[in-house]
């Protein structure tokens, strides 16, 4: 293993502004988020994930694994927007553990609101203050940031975080 190397302080203070720029810039998104269309940024990467799949359906197993997120907490979030209207169960065992979800009418709407609202406070935010060089930057970065971590990790292309609504 290699000898672990501390920053220079200017990369610490790059580190940080960076850090501090994406928190700002989630918070403003997340507000609108709730504000605009009220519901969280969990419940509209469910209901992404959801609209961007055949029939708005999928396996619980399936939506976690698509969002990364373990099936606890999956179970939670979906009991809230069930109970909200936003989606429903497709199928239970006979233990009443939920086997498939679906949006509802109520959640589609929702969802394709939110996403086109989402992605216009994406542009104001994000990309209206990027010269072409500096989108350029970004995409070449995060790109390699993406290929070398899904190689530690072993990860697919197929985990797609659900902020990509850019194949929607």
């Amino acid at each position: 293993m290699a000898t672990p190397h501390t920053l220079e302080p200017e990369e610490w203070e790059r580190w940080n502004t960076w850090m501090r720029a994406q928190q700002l810039l989630l918070r403003e998104l997340d507000r609108d988020l709730q504000r605009d269309y009220g519901i969280s940024k969990a419940e509209f990467s469910v209901l992404v994930t959801l609209h961007r799949t055949p029939g708005g359906r999928m396996r619980v197993g399936e939506l976690a694994e698509s969002l990364d997120w373990d099936k606890s907490r999956v179970a939670h979030q979906l009991t809230r927007m069930e109970n909200r209207g936003l989606v429903g169960r497709t199928g239970n065992e006979s233990s009443g553990r939920r086997l498939g979800i679906e949006l509802t009418a109520k959640g589609r709407n929702a969802a394709q609101s939110a996403i086109l609202g989402h992605a216009d406070n994406i542009r104001r935010y994000f990309f209206d203050s990027l010269s072409p060089e500096q989108a350029a930057a970004i995409d070449a970065w995060s790109r390699q940031m993406v290929d070398r971590a899904e190689a530690r990790s072993g990860a697919t292309a197929d985990s797609v975080d659900s902020e990509d609504v850019s194949r929607r």
